[in-house]
């Protein structure tokens, strides 16, 4: 296949306005991919790559749009990535981001791959610990661009085999259907709104949440924005899963950021 060595982004370059907001570029694969990105003609160049190395891309000018579009596919988990610009012309991609993962299952797991011309580092941190699953900056190789989305999808993949309603994390397990958390086959009594704040961050385990994140993902009670329930109820959790709750090594507090559920327990 031909391709150009790399793609380039001029910041002056003028974008293609007969194309319509929303882009598909069909493909006979079935791995769906949808691209948040306000430059038509980079979204162009590459879908049509993409394209013809087993994707079919769906594009999406605005972050109203693209959200939009993973809202109405969430049902049947129509897409199987997103490729999201970090600065789109109606919101900012780290928000666009955070929202996607305070949605529900399946549609908050959705991968991501932040995509942008910024160069600051600080911007790629934030990213990735807001849940991005990797990062990759403008101008680009398309072949690193290919490389790095196969291979989030790989890892993603390799945690969708396991169909079992039942998380384990070393000597944890946390039974889904049953709503039972056992530690060394023991149970561990929490109250509902404990189980679906723990249950919330295993299911994003290695991501750092902040407190409004976890706000949007755990239905329930309703907590005031601005008190420290979270914390009460994070203290709860520890004193029944931790060793040693003043020293969490299950769930681990990320100053200034949040909390974040360890992937790696017991090891």
């Amino acid at each position: 296949m031909n391709a150009p060595a790399s793609i380039n982004l001029d910041a002056g370059a003028s974008h293609n306005d007969s194309l319509p907001d929303t882009t598909r570029y069909t493909s006979p694969m079935t791995q769906r991919l949808l691209m948040i990105e306000d430059d038509q003609r980079l979204a162009s160049m590459v879908a049509t790559y993409l394209n013809q190395n087993g994707f079919e891309v769906t594009h999406a000018g605005t972050a109203s749009e693209g959200l939009l579009q993973l809202q109405q596919a969430a049902a049947t988990q129509a897409y199987s990535i997103v490729l999201l610009d970090l600065m789109l012309p109606d919101a900012d991609g780290l928000d666009v981001c955070r929202q996607i993962r305070g949605q529900a299952q399946p549609l908050a797991s959705m991968p991501i791959v932040m995509l942008t011309a910024k160069g600051d580092p600080m911007d790629r941190v934030v990213g990735l610990e807001l849940g991005a699953d990797d990062y990759i900056p403008k101008p680009f190789e398309p072949r690193e661009l290919l490389a790095r989305l196969r291979a989030v999808l790989r890892r993603q993949q390799g945690v969708a085999t396991n169909n079992e309603r039942v998380l384990r994390f070393g000597r944890l397990e946390i039974d889904l259907d049953a709503r039972v958390i056992r530690l060394d086959d023991q149970e561990k009594p929490v109250t509902s709104y404990q189980f679906n704040l723990l249950a919330a961050m295993a299911d994003r385990a290695g991501r750092v949440l902040s407190r409004e994140q976890l706000m949007d993902v755990v239905k329930g009670e309703p907590l005031e924005a601005f008190d420290r329930s979270i914390d009460v109820h994070i203290g709860r959790l520890r004193a029944a899963i931790e060793d040693d709750p003043k020293q969490p090594k299950r769930i681990i507090t990320v100053r200034g950021a949040g909390y974040v559920f360890a992937k790696a327990q017991d090891v």
